[in-house]
């Protein structure tokens, strides 16, 4: 769907988006947590680890699986330290950033760090962006009628239902964020290509070496289905709330900066307990106005957005996580029924 944006009110001065920025500033949110951030790191790697020293001392036994499910449980939040880390809430270089990013994302969960970020810059430039937002392409799911209309063949079927399948297709994630780092290392926009490669290969034969020499080979295969499995619906799951089924926009449309953030993004409320679960992704919209503030600022900063929100007469769409998922899935039924 398209919306239009709505009129700036008469009496602002310069940019709307600059008033806001101000606020914030001014109340200290953008300054880095770097004690928070250390302790968060210590926190997630070192449960990460204990879950394959757990891992180690189970053995080779059935129970594996459970211990699949905690460690797709760790990966993600290990990802979520690589998503702070890529927006520089963590370190103020590009340099330090970078080595962090590709030891979490390459390294720890063997997701490139480089293709991610080429990805994810693009979609924060132009969110739900039909044209310019990678995350709103067509591929396995369509976002709009004229995606779905264009569909050919099994993709046509996939787009028809695609409202069901949201959930199982997301099982598949896990492995086609791995398939689709080692392409990108390979031929993508990746600027360290060899470092990113030899990090790949150092996750994949330490991951594969270590399920193999535990568990015999019908377990280790499941250990890694179930593992791979959760962890895509996890990250799935924690960035779907976030865009689909806010509206999307073409180049046709022309917003300034703070409208095309906010009317694109749903914040998730929940309490301390979603803050975890998600992230601090739950505050999209914080997040998408300002990506490096470090994330146990983004609940400080939501009153301050929510209340300048409603002074510029700008919708603030916030939800809970059920009810975030019901909207995605009517969106994602809707955009089919041209095809049913």
């Amino acid at each position: 769907m398209t919306v239009a944006a709505p009129t700036r009110p008469p009496n602002s001065r310069g940019s709307d988006f600059a008033q806001l920025a101000r606020r914030i500033s001014q109340a200290g949110l953008l300054e880095r947590r770097t004690g928070w951030y250390v302790a968060r790191i210590c926190f997630t790697v070192g449960a990460y680890l204990a879950g394959w020293a757990l891992f180690a001392a189970v053995g080779d036994s059935w129970w594996q699986l459970l211990v699949a499910v905690g460690l797709a449980a760790a990966t993600t939040q290990v990802a979520f330290l690589g998503h702070d880390v890529g927006h520089r809430q963590v370190f103020r270089t590009r340099r330090v950033s970078e080595v962090t990013g590709m030891l979490l994302g390459n390294l720890a969960v063997g997701l490139s760090y480089g293709w991610w970020m080429d990805k994810h810059t693009r979609h924060h430039a132009n969110p739900n962006h039909t044209d310019e937002d990678p995350d709103v392409g067509a591929g396995a799911l369509v976002w709009t009628e004229e995606q779905a209309l264009a569909t050919r063949g099994a993709g046509r079927w996939l787009a028809r239902w695609q409202a069901y399948l949201f959930f199982p297709l997301l099982l598949l994630e896990g492995l086609a964020l791995r398939v689709t780092s080692v392409r990108s290392v390979i031929n993508g926009p990746v600027r360290h290509r060899t470092a990113e490669g030899a990090l790949l290969i150092a996750h994949t034969a330490t991951y594969l070496g270590l399920i193999f020499t535990v568990l015999s080979p019908a377990r280790a295969v499941l250990f890694v289905v179930v593992h791979l499995a959760v962890w895509g619906l996890y990250m799935g799951c924690a960035f779907a709330p976030n865009h689909k089924g806010m509206p999307t926009f073409t180049a046709e449309d022309n917003l300034d900066f703070l409208r095309k953030q906010v009317l694109t993004s749903r914040n998730v409320r929940g309490g301390w307990f979603v803050d975890v679960l998600l992230g601090g992704l739950n505050y999209q919209i914080e997040h998408h106005l300002f990506p490096s503030m470090p994330r146990p600022h983004l609940r400080h900063a939501q009153p301050i957005v929510r209340g300048y929100c409603r002074e510029q007469g700008l919708p603030y769409v916030e939800t809970g996580l059920i009810a975030s998922y019901a909207e995605a899935l009517r969106h994602l039924h809707a955009v089919g029924r041209p095809l049913r």
